[in-house]
């Protein structure tokens, strides 16, 4: 048992980017309800914090190189700080294990429906709980299965629900093994997948005109452990005007998340030819840049529109060390992790305005945001076209950058919308309204990445409702199962 339920747990993040293997998504969920089957309430406390101890340590392990390449934390510093952040995420799953075996177990169809909609449950909390932390959500896996049928209606979290249900069906058939139960649970299966299947034929979005939007995404390369030195301004500054030739051929060109390393306000005059020329040229470009706030030590992540574009968004859900330091009277200067550059901002407010790119609305998201499912949705209906900026240099060569872009694509198929994704040094990439790249860039290559985007009309029901009405229902379900269980009760005695 002490090996199953971290074994679990590793095989959802094989079921994701990069490996792939849809499959050991459902298997993982069929093995965790076997090891919740007949355990205590204690005894799933520590089959639960094992699972979610090898689910995190598989799929965000990859944190340790931010801390210890980057925040020059030394080798056994930055693998304590590392163990004790996935050995905290997988509390939640200890959670998830007790209150699954002592509460929705025991109810009518708790092992069955009762498991996935407690899984939905706690990913949502794990959206928003401490600010959040929505990775290696479940329903991920899916974007090119039939099930990515279900996400314009009910989200990544809809395809969650129907993996951790088809991986309680898989243990109790398992279990049962008599026919009418086999029948059962195929029937259930059979009928969700076949329904995704049936659903991806539908087109919730149709195109607003003919013609595309000709764009261009420069991924520059530049080494994180310069970006931020001052003598490598003027090398940083070259590299993105010799890209500017392209300017005059594309609708709009994206440069990543702090692409210069300075305060807009102070190389607000080098952006002056710039805009000029995109006004002349009838582009926008859209960059990411640090931006000065106009209260007393308040600064933003930012992205800001020009040329013919305009508007500015400051970034809301910032990262943890990263952009903010929580306890920063406590840990400010204690190891260099705490220091980072540019670790010191601002959220921006919410309902801020979209970014205009000449006649077209772009809903704008920096980095970690797009990760988020309800933040995107809200503001994706507002607009024309979603874009996201990122610096994934903080992650290496890991696992971490693929993922980030798996969840992007996400994004555009629940919402209906074309995302341009660019980054420092990858991968950039032009996803259309299914989800599927038309375009993406090689990592660690400086490149410039073009195609077209289509600009859509109509929206999906997620798009417009978000999250709620699925989480509304599972409380619901496990309602209605509560008072099924009473009246059995009642009955019974």
């Amino acid at each position: 048992m002490l090996l199953l339920a971290p074994l679990a747990g590793c095989l959802i993040t094989l079921s994701l980017a990069p490996f792939n293997l849809w499959p050991a998504g459902i298997l993982s969920c069929a093995l965790y309800s076997a090891l919740l089957c007949t355990c205590s309430p204690r005894q799933a406390l520590w089959r639960g914090w094992l699972f979610g101890l090898g689910l995190f340590g598989s799929g965000v392990s990859w944190v340790y190189v931010s801390i210890h390449v980057y925040g020059y934390a030394s080798v056994g510093l930055a693998v304590f700080l590392t163990a004790l952040f996935c050995a905290g995420l997988a509390l939640l799953h200890s959670l998830f294990a007790w209150c699954y075996v002592r509460w929705i177990r025991p109810l009518p169809g708790g092992m069955l429906l009762g498991f996935a909609v407690l899984w939905v449950l706690f990913e949502w909390l794990r959206s928003w709980l401490l600010t959040g932390f929505p990775w290696l959500f479940l329903g991920y896996a899916h974007i090119d299965t039939w099930l990515a049928g279900w996400a314009p209606i009910g989200g990544v979290y809809a395809l969650s629900l129907i993996t951790a249900l088809s991986g309680s069906c898989l243990f109790l058939a398992w279990r049962s093994r008599q026919a009418a139960a086999l029948l059962t649970y195929a029937v259930i299966a059979t009928g969700l997948w076949g329904g995704g299947a049936l659903l991806k034929n539908i087109q919730w979005v149709a195109p607003a005109s003919q013609e595309p939007l000709n764009v261009a995404l420069f991924q520059p390369n530049i080494p994180q452990q310069q970006k931020w030195n001052p003598a490598w301004l003027p090398y940083i500054l070259q590299q993105y005007e010799n890209s500017l030739p392209t300017l005059d051929q594309y609708d709009l060109v994206l440069w990543p998340e702090s692409a210069i390393p300075r305060y807009f306000q102070d190389i607000e005059p080098w952006f002056e030819p710039i805009i000029e020329r995109a006004r002349h040229s009838d582009s926008t470009l859209i960059t990411g840049i640090p931006y000065r706030g106009s209260g007393q030590r308040e600064y933003f992540n930012s992205i800001v529109a020009l040329g013919q574009g305009q508007g500015v968004y400051h970034k809301q859900r910032l990262v943890p060390f990263g952009e903010y330091v929580p306890l920063e009277s406590w840990l400010r200067g204690l190891i260099a992790f705490f220091d980072l550059p540019m670790s010191a901002f601002s959220p921006g407010p919410a309902d801020q305005a979209a970014l205009q790119a000449g006649a077209f609305r772009v809903a704008p998201y920096i980095c970690y945001e797009v990760v988020y499912p309800q933040l995107v949705a809200e503001s994706a209906q507002r607009s024309d076209l979603l874009v996201t900026i990122s610096n994934d240099s903080w992650f290496g060569d890991s696992i971490g950058p693929l993922q980030h872009l798996e969840m992007a694509r996400m994004r555009a198929l629940e919402n209906g919308r074309y995302l341009l994704r660019g980054t420092n040094n990858g991968v950039s990439a032009i996803i259309d309204h299914r989800g599927q790249i038309l375009a993406q860039s090689e990592q660690f290559i400086s490149t410039l990445l073009i195609g077209q985007a289509q600009v859509m009309l109509g929206g999906t029901p997620f798009g417009s409702f978000g999250a709620m009405p699925l989480i509304a229902a599972c409380f619901l379900a496990l309602a209605i199962m509560g008072i099924m269980r009473r009246y059995l009760w009642r009955e019974g005695a």
